[in-house]
């Protein structure tokens, strides 16, 4: 928690001895309550940003959930398919959740033209992307037996991963409208589409995957054009929402279309490097998961558990890092620099107490939680002590994800992209590897790799916004968050 008195003691001055240090500290309470509008405000815009987040998420569960109760072939399958789909699609999930931040800093500045640009352009991106993306998706759908697993899982996974394929680009076009609105502080409308989307999502596999009230029984077919029909619908609604509702009138019509090469190639080479934060921190948690099956299948199922449980608070961080992106995006767009630090320093105080608060919770009711997952005794005790090491980095991965969206409101993701990859691939998963099979610590190592990794981008991003918020002149052209720097 040294992160949040770090955070509200630079408000004074420089600290020289106990006797300066006393009666600062006594006022701790008064500077959070400096920070309350600021916390109030990132409490109002992420709970939607959440729940639309995890609804997203939970789709993919429900299928792999209603596929279980075929067989265990089926439920490999489909697990495989949504694992590929998950880690490829989110370096387009990724760049278009750079969008929040453009559209929020276009607003605060007043520049509603600027908006209208960026919604167009924000689903021409999608468009690209996704097309992109389903590209790389059917290739690896063809080539799925690369990773070794068994031919009837493959094949089944193969078939599956081709249909959820034709939800790649709705799935994009959803997100680009809903990051546009969660610009705007309209954060409501995509989480309330998200829950209907879930509903229609669980009722269609019911018809599909089962035959019921007189449908085809197609199996794990069923499911997949379940969930493509259901990404559909809530991608059509949230952008015909977008076009027809009062509150955006004023953001979308567009008056001057002179600048719309530059407000594409600008989504791009913010959002790019967003999209690959992403895909290079999941794909690392990933392919933790490929080295534990090496160790055995009991680690794996305790790590795939573990894991299960520590992305529940990872998506709530990621809304209040969606959340301080807005804040801090509109703060830059109206010069307000004192309200880009708060903003930024309210999201990373929010985002340490909740995860430590997770951190206290995971730890000290572990075997609890657990139990809800599994029977089986070995692998219950190999998650039982995974589940001790995630609330460690619980604060560390809390504070990582909240630096990147207040980051990514300033512009900034170059740079943090390269972070992200030395944490990750350089640091994380090669000492995870080392640990685990060269100092015999098995899938303990593994998962310390990734806890070391975490704290390494927790340090390092948060720094970077404490020194470039401070330095940024906000009367000048942006250059890579306003800084000038490279």
């Amino acid at each position: 928690m040294a992160i949040i008195f770090q955070l509200t003691l630079q408000e004074f001055y420089p600290l020289k001895n106990f006797t300066t240090f006393a009666p600062h500290f006594f006022q701790l309470k008064t500077v959070l309550s400096n920070y309350r509008p600021y916390f109030k405000q990132i409490a109002k815009l992420s709970y939607p940003i959440i729940i639309g987040q995890i609804g997203i998420v939970l789709m993919g569960v429900a299928d792999v959930v209603m596929i279980g109760k075929i067989d265990a072939t089926n439920l490999a399958a489909a697990g495989l398919a949504v694992s590929v789909f998950f880690v490829v699609s989110m370096i387009g999930i990724g760049t278009l959740m750079a969008v929040s931040a453009l559209v929020a800093q276009a607003k605060g500045a007043g520049r509603n033209n600027e908006c209208a640009l960026l919604f167009r352009h924000s689903l021409l991106s999608a468009f690209v992307i996704g097309t992109c993306i389903s590209i790389l998706l059917f290739l690896f759908a063809e080539n799925l037996s690369v990773l070794k697993q068994k031919e009837d899982v493959t094949i089944l996974a193969a078939q599956f991963l081709h249909i959820l394929n034709f939800g790649t680009i709705p799935l994009l076009f959803f997100v680009a409208s809903k990051q546009f609105s969660d610009g705007l502080s309209f954060t409501k409308p995509s989480a309330v589409l998200t829950i209907g989307a879930l509903l229609l999502n669980i009722l269609l596999n019911w018809f599909l995957i089962y035959g019921n009230c007189g449908f085809p029984k197609m199996g794990l077919a069923g499911a997949g054009y379940a969930t493509g029909i259901s990404r559909v619908m809530m991608s059509a609604s949230m952008i015909i929402y977008v076009l027809v509702h009062n509150q955006y009138k004023n953001f979308i019509r567009l008056k001057d279309p002179s600048d719309q090469w530059k407000i594409f190639m600008k989504i791009l080479r913010v959002g790019l490097p967003s999209g690959f934060q992403y895909f290079f921190e999941i794909s690392a948690f990933s392919f933790a998961g490929i080295m534990i099956g090496w160790i055995g299948k009991n680690e794996q199922a305790a790590h795939h558990i573990a894991l299960s449980i520590a992305s529940v608070t990872y998506m709530i961080a990621t809304g209040i890092s969606a959340a301080g992106g807005i804040m801090v995006g509109d703060a830059l767009g109206r010069k307000n620099k004192p309200d880009i630090i708060r903003s930024g320093k309210a999201a990373l105080i929010s985002g340490a107490l909740f995860m430590g608060s997770c951190a206290v919770i995971l730890s000290s009711f572990s075997k609890v939680i657990i139990g809800f997952y599994v029977d089986d005794i070995e692998v219950a005790g190999f998650a039982v002590y995974l589940l001790l090491i995630a609330s460690v980095f619980q604060l560390s991965d809390g504070v990582q994800c909240v630096s990147l969206g207040i980051l990514r409101g300033l512009e900034d993701t170059k740079i943090p992209t390269i972070i992200t990859i030395i944490a990750y691939w350089v640091i994380g998963i090669p000492s995870g590897y080392f640990m685990a099979f060269s100092n015999n610590m098995g899938l303990y190592g593994v998962w310390i790799g990734l806890l070391i990794a975490l704290t390494f981008s927790a340090l390092f991003l948060s720094q970077r916004f404490l020194r470039i918020s401070k330095k940024i002149d906000v009367y000048k052209e942006i250059k890579i968050a306003g800084t000038g720097e490279q």
